[in-house]
């Protein structure tokens, strides 16, 4: 007995789209048609509904192991699953840090047993993510790394970061840069402007993202290998990559709904839940980033899924962590954002939340093909609810999304044919 969604919208960016049945089997999708006979097949009525590819976030925290008061992989994935993603990639700042053969096993091993959504690990371009020596790249990647990247704590060395380059480029691997110069930036809380000057405290300035953005820009240039710049929040960062890429460099890029929908006015509003990392920005900022996100500059769309403690998150803004959880807002949140002004089809979302991250990872995931896995998303595009973080399936409940309407409502999410979460 298969599960067999009828009277569906099937929004597919890389194959058959239209009003379609799907039906899964033993994991698989097992047929696409306009109309597909009952059987003995689980029935979802999908009418008013959307089918989408399950979607794919390479930009995830799980803090397992070690960090496991704040997620671990069977609430993180739940969590994902509620948020219709059905593959994830986890960065390596755990503890330990995911720098050894044994913690990409432990995290595959304990994603396999009891996660709700594929977990891929990211493993560390240097030994304790401490920007010195770099890990073993080819034994990792056997082991099952997806890519490598120190995010959190920039590759500040340029010797070190064009070494890492060449190494992955020698297994086709990509290395995932947090744009940061530490220097500049230390853990201060928010963007340097208006806002930093109004509370009285040092701000990261723009420009020090703008400055690795530029450096990994010609360090992959003159390897030939590829980058991924990761969460891009100024204008600057934008400008660079969008000239990057018309010149044929090997560079993509992704961002998070806060950075074109939120700007560092929001400080005043939520204090600790909108420090991120990098800050919240200028309007000018945000709108930047939106045109990039628009016209394909940047890549892809990610969460930075970064769950704290409530009582780390109580702390003062300039003693509390950055970070804020994202996987159960972050479809709505792109919908209400792109989709609902007009800016973006919920199929051109589609792409940018599951085909084209799943492509540059070269990940099986992103679309819905017979014969391929059954990772899919049932969706009402038109639904409109209210964000209520007591109800996350996550450990955290660090979000300043909390109490925004929102519209678009993810109603089942399916991995490997496995239905993870309903709300129908």
């Amino acid at each position: 007995m298969g599960i067999l969604f009828q009277n569906g919208v099937l929004v597919n960016p890389d194959g058959l789209s239209g009003k379609m049945d799907v039906l899964c089997e033993d994991g698989m999708i097992a047929a696409i048609a306009p109309q597909l006979p009952a059987k003995d097949h689980r029935v979802i009525d999908a009418a008013g509904k959307t089918i989408l590819p399950g979607l794919v976030d390479v930009h995830v925290h799980l803090r397992d192991p070690g960090l496991t008061e704040k997620e671990d992989i069977a609430t993180g994935t739940s969590a994902a699953a509620a948020g219709g993603v059905t593959t994830l990639l986890c960065m390596p700042n755990t503890r330990p840090v995911c720098d050894s053969v044994e913690t990409v096993s432990y995290i595959m091993d304990k994603a396999a047993s009891v996660g709700s959504a594929r977990v891929l690990p990211i493993a560390a371009v240097t030994v304790g993510q401490h920007g010195q020596a770099l890990t073993d790249f080819s034994a990792l990647r056997r082991a099952g790394a997806a890519a490598f990247s120190d995010d959190g704590v920039p590759v500040m060395n340029a010797a070190v970061m064009r070494a890492a380059l060449l190494a992955a480029k020698a297994m086709d691997a990509v290395v995932i840069a947090h744009e940061e110069d530490g220097f500049m930036v230390g853990n201060r809380a928010c963007n340097e402007g208006k806002i930093s000057e109004k509370l009285g405290i040092p701000g990261r300035p723009s420009i020090a993202e703008d400055i690795m953005v530029m450096r990994d820009v010609m360090l992959a240039e003159e390897t030939g290998a590829r980058v991924h710049i990761a969460h891009v929040s100024t204008k600057g960062a934008a400008e660079i990559i969008r000239k990057a890429k018309a010149r044929g460099i090997a560079v993509t890029a992704e961002t998070c709904p806060q950075y074109f929908m939120m700007t560092e006015n929001l400080l005043l509003e939520k204090g600790t839940m909108a420090r991120v990392n990098p800050p919240l920005r200028t309007e000018t900022d945000r709108r930047a980033i939106l045109e990039a996100v628009c016209d394909g500059t940047i890549d892809c769309i990610v969460t930075d899924h970064a769950p704290h403690c409530a009582a780390e998150k109580a702390r003062p803004l300039t003693q509390a962590p950055s970070g804020m959880v994202g996987l159960e807002t972050s479809f709505a949140a792109c919908v209400s954002a792109l989709v609902q002004p007009g800016l973006m089809t919920l199929e051109a979302l589609a792409a940018k939340m599951s085909t084209i991250p799943a492509a540059l990872f070269g990940l099986d995931a992103g679309t819905l093909r017979v014969g391929g896995r059954a990772d899919l998303v049932l969706v009402d595009p038109q639904e409109q609810w209210v964000v209520d973080p007591a109800a996350f399936r996550s450990k955290a409940r660090n979000t300043p999304f909390g109490g925004m309407r929102l519209t678009g409502r993810v109603k089942m999410t399916l991995c490997g044919g496995k239905i993870t979460f309903q709300d129908l």
